[in-house]
């Protein structure tokens, strides 16, 4: 099984109650653990589509990455906007990471029955609030994503391609530049988390756009336990 959750917001080092963004939080970490261990099995998959820990440094999320690999299945992790502790370039963190965890930045892993690719990008220019200093972001990003859907496409020959990007590509419904690179790479599927308000929830794009199964996976949204990914088949 191929499963998913994003957006966990640990924070074990230096503790950030997360029930000041609402009741729906409190005890958060025991009710993710226990909905996964419930589910996942030991040869399972986990996709965590970003914003992992609180922690600023690697030092502190290191007890966040460990509770992590202490529960079922192998784990594929990107950066979100909040993961301050991960570099931009992954590869000078990845001999640090616990056994069970593999990260992702605009490259692609193979986990046997499909291909994962993906990175964090970011708001885009129809997004309320977009401002200059977005725009060198935006555009670094937008060359991330290229880089791991063309390593993805050179992995996944004859599987599904999975990309995982935190942000949402999408804007009002409608599709951002992100969307539409992912839409003309052939992926099967796009899981994405960042949103954490029911009005945003309500406004989501899931299901199947211009060929890509897309999925909301902010823990929250998803009462804080794993889901299987859709639209693999």
């Amino acid at each position: 099984m191929i499963w998913t959750i994003s957006d966990l917001h640990l924070s074990f080092a230096r503790p950030k109650p997360m029930d000041i963004f609402g009741p729906g939080w409190k005890d958060h970490p025991d009710r993710i653990a226990q909905a996964w261990r419930d589910r996942v099995a030991p040869d399972d998959w986990v996709l965590i589509a970003g914003d992992i820990s609180w922690a600023m440094k690697l030092q502190d999320a290191l007890l966040d990455l460990q509770w992590i690999d202490a529960l079922p299945g192998t784990k594929v992790l990107i950066r979100g906007n909040h993961d301050y502790w991960c570099p931009r370039s992954v590869n000078s963190i990845r001999r640090h990471l616990p056994p069970s965890l593999r990260l992702i930045g605009a490259d692609a892993l193979d986990i046997g029955e499909a291909v994962v690719c993906g990175t964090r990008g970011w708001i885009t220019p129809e997004t309320p609030g977009f401002a200059e200093k977005d725009l060198p972001i935006y555009q670094r990003e937008l060359g991330l994503l290229d880089r791991a859907l063309k390593a993805g496409r050179a992995l996944a020959v004859g599987k599904p391609l999975i990309v995982m990007i935190h942000f949402p590509p999408f804007v009002n419904r409608q599709p951002t530049e992100f969307a539409r690179m992912i839409a003309a790479s052939d992926a099967t599927a796009c899981i994405y988390g960042h949103l954490h308000r029911r009005y945003d929830w309500d406004n989501a794009v899931q299901g199947r756009v211009d060929g890509v199964y897309y999925q909301l996976t902010a823990c929250d949204y998803l009462g804080f336990g794993p889901v299987a990914v859709r639209g693999l088949t």
